[in-house]
């Protein structure tokens, strides 16, 4: 009986130059991070040049994904932030 493949969905924070944040989900985040950069997809992240990847964390299931991004949407900015530094304190992309 054939495997079935392992799905992985992944919420994620952008951010620019002046720490504009944009809270996402995804189930593909190398090419939703190449959409952002590249601007493909016009809206907030266009608009605010929010291009750099500074927190994701990976689920296997979708609703729960989809959940923790709007979660984390509700927070205040300094709760935001915290998550942030507390996995890449510098803010490297």
């Amino acid at each position: 009986m054939p495997v079935k493949p392992l799905h992985a969905y992944y919420v994620y924070i952008l951010t620019n130059s002046t720490r504009t944040l944009y809270v996402g989900v995804t189930n593909d985040l190398v090419r939703r991070v190449y959409e952002h950069k590249l601007k493909l997809v016009p809206g907030f992240t266009a608009k605010y040049n929010v291009t750099w990847l500074v927190y994701y964390a990976q689920t296997p299931d979708v609703t729960s994904a989809i959940a923790r991004e709007k979660q984390i949407k509700a927070w205040r900015r300094s709760k935001k932030t915290a998550l942030i530094e507390a996995l890449n304190p510098t803010w490297m992309d």
